[in-house]
């Protein structure tokens, strides 16, 4: 496939390096003639120095016969423009564009064939948004991701000391929990994967992700650590686009603090928001902090655009008593190196983002693709189609279905009914499948297992 993408940033170079790894022909566009010379370095890549909007830039980049075209600048503009370039010029296929001003993307009637011709719309706040909303509904998970639309949902979470699978084997959970359906996908151990067995032993501080239905997850979750008891108290260190859009979307079920240093910016947020006391004044003042009784706080958000201000603002919080600090984290150099001591979690939007974008770039019927552990592993949901004299997967049973080696079905959600992976469970045409992927590599070995073929057999 050949894709064009727009911007050599933080998304639109982690998003390069995804898909150039994959067998993709890949160029990309930035006025930083640096930057793209850094990539290139790294990666087998093609690359144009210029404006992406502008025709000429587009034709250099050999828009005439692209699949696809990716906007993904600092510029909501030139990501727009470069859309509507695209299309009537070019005929591009597949636009897609990240939009990050709410005041485009509370209009949906801006975007389609007849208007702004974008086929996919990105929305990174939103996306950063309700990641942490999530993260909020499960006190203790470190990552909490929703399949065929939130009737599955896969949950990380860090195995702790005197939880009841801790110590023993995984086939010994369905004995804890007779009615509970779960699935362990996968077990990270000191940041090595490992492939969960029937004799696997969980062991303290092991990170595992497993799957069920929405309403089980909470069951499975006191089985592999002590249960957090609800938060209730949040505090929010910066007010810009995620800090405000996470505000407004939590003050009716928790109580909420926000911490902004822009006196503007404060007055702004006092008027648009109901029930948040907004705070003037930084994040990183120890007696500001003591004195909106930080050690009584439950979660510690750092939202700033500042990497070095939430990772000093969340470790200073942490110290003074906050329960829990959730950081965003822009660097990825930063994220493993911070992720799993004072600070509990680490957010990078990038990966939130990529995530996303990789769902509509993704060869095959796919509904959802997430990074895990900051990139390191994916999940997938493939829908599959055909039967069995034109798919591989149709008409069998898990046990017959040829899985490369370090991938693994958690789930089949099938209408409204959820089948966790068991060997005798046979697919169905239009059944969602949930894949572990420990090795990105196997993407395209996996892609070409659940395409529709004539004469397969």
């Amino acid at each position: 496939m050949k894709i064009i993408i727009l911007g050599a940033g933080q998304v639109g170079g982690t998003l390069a390096e995804n898909l150039s790894s994959e067998q993709n022909d890949i160029v990309v566009i930035d006025v930083d003639g640096e930057r793209l010379r850094e990539l290139q370095d790294r990666l087998d890549i093609a690359t144009v120095v210029g404006h992406g909007s502008h025709p000429d830039v587009l034709r250099r980049a050999g828009a005439e016969d692209a699949d696809m075209l990716i906007a993904v600048t600092s510029s909501d503009e030139i990501n727009m423009i470069a859309c509507d370039v695209a299309h009537r010029l070019f005929r591009t296929p597949t636009k897609i564009s990240r939009v990050r001003a709410s005041a485009y993307v509370s209009h949906q009637e801006l975007f389609g064939p007849e208007a702004i011709p974008i086929d996919v719309l990105i929305a990174p706040e939103q996306l950063v948004t309700n990641y942490i909303k999530r993260l909020l509904d499960y006190p203790g998970a470190l990552q909490v991701l929703d399949f065929a639309a939130g009737k599955v949902q896969l949950v990380g979470v860090r195995a702790h000391y005197g939880g009841p699978l801790v110590g023993n084997r995984l086939r010994s959970i369905r004995a804890h929990m007779p009615d509970v359906e779960t699935r362990i996908a996968a077990i990270f151990r000191r940041d090595r994967p490992i492939i969960p067995e029937g004799d696997t032993v969980v062991e303290v501080d092991d990170e595992v992700f497993f799957l069920a239905a929405r309403e089980h997850i909470m069951p499975v979750m006191s089985e592999l650590r002590r249960l957090d008891s609800a938060y209730r108290r949040v505090l929010i260190a910066g007010g810009g686009n995620i800090g405000e859009r996470l505000a407004a979307s939590i003050e009716d079920r928790y109580q909420v603090k926000l911490i902004d240093s822009n006196y503007a910016r404060c007055r702004h947020l006092s008027e648009k928001l109901d029930r948040t006391v907004v705070l003037h004044g930084s994040a990183s003042d120890r007696d500001l902090l003591k004195a909106e009784n930080i050690a009584d706080t439950d979660v510690f958000c750092s939202l700033t655009n500042d990497d070095e201000a939430n990772i000093m603002a969340s470790l200073l919080a942490k110290r003074l008593g906050a329960r829990k600090v959730i950081t965003l984290i822009t660097n990825p150099a930063y994220v493993d190196l911070v992720q799993g001591g004072e600070i509990d979690i680490a957010l990078s939007p990038q990966q939130i983002t990529i995530g996303s974008l990789l769902t509509h770039v993704r060869r095959g019927d796919i509904s959802n693709v997430h990074s895990l552990r900051r990139g390191a592993a994916e999940a997938i949901e493939l829908i599959a189609h055909g039967d069995r004299h034109s798919s591989k997967v149709v008409g069998r049973s898990l046990e017959e279905i040829a899985l490369p080696e370090g991938v693994t079905i958690g789930a089949v959600v099938r209408g409204d009914k959820v089948l966790l992976a068991k060997a005798e469970v046979v697919i169905e045409p239009e059944d969602h499948v949930i894949l572990f992927l420990v090795d990105k590599a196997r993407i395209k070995q996996v892609e070409r297992l659940f395409q529709v073929g004539i004469g397969f057999f």
